[in-house]
């Protein structure tokens, strides 16, 4: 017998989380989509999967065309990976696209999926993919969620140069607030990466990724905020540079030089706005290993929110 969320599976917007306190740690992304969903864990900065969690369960054997529920027809599978698989799929029902991640019911990390695709379900909050349903039914466990085909990825974003300064303003507003509220609900990401942010064709910035894929793949954190504020520091980090603040190439940026640490984005590229560039440096330092120019280290994405509220605010081009 199939058990499921109780999340709404019929209206894509009403959808969330709620405190997952005891599992905040790795409650940190529920699947999205985009012009093409991927999950690049070769690109991935943010943490390590634990390999030793997945166990010995192996992706179920699926094809194109296989129905769950006699309702998602799997259309093309866009990851397979450490004992999970994730679709492009078909709602019929409603006649639209929609993202699938499908594990096995015996894998080590079934039960924290259901629980944080369960929690992210709850939320409700629009900047956010959401998650559509919740289900184990006999030896499958699926999560669906939102696909959003007129988005674009941070990652390709870049790919052809930095943000402009209104841009970049906005993308880190609106994923800190965003990030704010998730973790007032005791909900981390710890994968907030470009690949999981959107911008959407109306110019709204989307994150994938909250609570279920770091289930997925079992990462955890013993400072989530801290680990999603740093998150967001790198976001703009790369906005304002197109580098990727740290030694190692990832998500199609070029890392720092090595031995030099981390510099400032105005002293990486020219022309960068001098506050967002100090914005990025206190989200980034938030360890205090690494101070920033003048003001204290963010170490919560709220305050980083308070620290973008304290700027003077960036008006979009004429």
């Amino acid at each position: 017998m199939a058990e499921r969320s109780t999340a709404a599976v019929d209206v894509a917007d009403n959808s969330g989380d709620e405190p997952l306190t005891a599992q905040a740690d790795q409650a940190t992304a529920d699947g999205v989509a985009n012009n093409r969903e991927r999950d690049t864990d070769s690109d991935e900065a943010q943490g390590n999967p634990t390999s030793e969690e997945s166990g010995k369960a192996s992706p179920p054997e699926l094809h194109s065309g296989h129905k769950l529920a006699r309702r998602y027809r799997l259309e093309e599978c866009v990851t397979r990976l450490d004992g999970f698989s994730s679709w492009r799929a078909v709602d019929e029902k409603l006649r639209r696209a929609v993202g699938v991640h499908l594990l096995p019911a015996d894998h080590a990390r079934a039960r924290s999926v259901l629980a944080a695709a369960r929690s992210s379900a709850l939320l409700g909050d629009p900047r956010f993919v959401q998650v559509l349903d919740a289900v184990e039914d006999d030896d499958l466990v699926y999560v669906v969620h939102e696909w959003l085909p007129d988005a674009t990825e941070l990652t390709a974003l870049l790919a052809s140069g930095p943000l402009e300064v209104y841009d970049a303003y906005q993308m880190v507003s609106q994923v800190a607030s965003a990030m704010a509220a998730a973790h007032r609900e005791g909900l981390a990401h710890l994968r907030l990466s470009p690949n999981a942010v959107l911008r959407t064709s109306t110019g709204q910035w989307r994150i994938r990724g909250l609570a279920v894929n770091a289930a997925l793949r079992g990462i955890s954190s013993d400072t989530p905020q801290r680990t999603d504020t740093e998150a967001i520091g790198a976001l703009l980090y790369a906005a304002l540079t197109q580098r990727w603040p740290y030694e190692s190439d990832a998500h199609g940026l070029a890392g720092l030089p090595k031995d030099i640490g981390l510099i400032p984005p105005d002293q990486v590229r020219a022309g960068v706005h001098r506050g967002l560039s100090e914005l990025a440096m206190r989200a980034l330092a938030n360890d205090g290993a690494t101070a920033s120019r003048h003001e204290a280290p963010c170490t919560t994405p709220e305050e980083l929110v308070k620290a973008i509220g304290e700027m003077p605010r960036i008006r979009p081009p004429e």
